[in-house]
């Protein structure tokens, strides 16, 4: 399992490690409109899958940003945002800070991603700071678990891998 740390304290994550070349566990996490969003929504599309602990921090703001950014020069591949803010309080983000490029992902109610990712951080009912590229065939390519979750992950490498995916 990953070894990760919140503001330096060592946390346990719950679930499995995803590890490259794994097959992409399925998820069921509520979208902006309080539907349903599986990883077979976007089935046969490269995802790049961003957890991170709150959209409400400096990091996580500034990396959804980022990734936002970086989304509209990647073609065909869908960027999502996890986390366990509240669908409407993603919403509210989302509009204030002029996301269009990312869809962002609550996983409130049962940490379903979080669980099949081994990214919810049991202490804190957050989830830890983790990217994933999943491949049009559902297979794991890049994963990075960010040992400290207060950290920014490797920018560059993922967007290389999204890039690589096919």
């Amino acid at each position: 399992m990953a070894s990760v740390t919140f503001k330096g304290g060592p946390v346990t994550l719950l679930g499995n490690e995803v590890k490259v070349g794994d097959k992409a566990p399925n998820f069921t996490v509520l979208a902006n409109d309080l539907s349903e969003v599986t990883l077979d929504h976007t089935k046969g599309q490269v995802r790049l899958i961003a957890s991170v602990p709150s959209l409400d921090t400096g990091v996580c703001d500034a990396e959804t940003r980022r990734f936002n950014e970086e989304a509209s020069k990647l073609d065909n591949v869908k960027v999502l945002t996890v986390s366990v803010d509240l669908p409407f309080a993603q919403k509210r983000w989302c509009a204030a800070a002029g996301i269009e490029n990312v869809q962002t992902l609550s996983d409130h109610r049962d940490l379903s991603f979080g669980e099949a990712y081994g990214v919810a951080i049991k202490e804190l009912r957050l989830l830890a700071r983790a990217v994933f590229v999943v491949d049009s065939s559902d297979t794991v390519t890049y994963a990075e678990y960010v040992s400290e979750a207060t950290n920014h992950p490797n920018y560059e490498a993922a967007i290389e891998a999204a890039r690589n995916a096919k």
